[in-house]
């Protein structure tokens, strides 16, 4: 795999094969190339690459089956990736802030389960 581009679906294991560090600088390649200002790039890099594994190893998290839903309401594919990663960014920081003891798998389910592309949108 030697590019990436968020509006088209990753072949999974080509996207497995490669590792945390070449997943990074392709998610960085592909928004620098677009000129996409970001105020947090590497963060930004990184709940990319994330949420794509999570898409591609199908695990039981439902991240594959929420992304297909969204773009059946509309979203692209990109921004479909970034309405996943702000649910995920949400209970991170209430883990980071002590609100919670630990990643609660069960409600980031929950959340994406619950998550809509009419209400990413009125949020965005």
């Amino acid at each position: 795999m030697d590019s990436y581009n968020p509006l088209n679906p990753i072949n999974p294991d080509d996207w497995l094969d490669l590792s945390e560090d070449e997943r990074l600088a392709l998610v960085r390649e592909y928004h620098d190339c677009e000129g996409i200002e970001l105020p947090n790039p590497e963060m930004h890099a990184i709940m990319h690459v994330i949420v794509e594994n999570q898409i591609a190893l199908e695990s039981e998290l439902p991240a594959k089956s929420t992304l297909n839903r969204l773009m059946k309401e509309g979203l692209d594919r990109h921004d479909a990736v970034h309405a996943i990663a702000c649910v995920l960014s949400e209970d991170m920081f209430e883990m980071m802030q002590g609100r919670v003891a630990q990643f609660d798998q069960q409600a980031y389910i929950d959340s994406l389960n619950k998550l809509t592309a009419r209400k990413w949108l009125e949020r965005a």
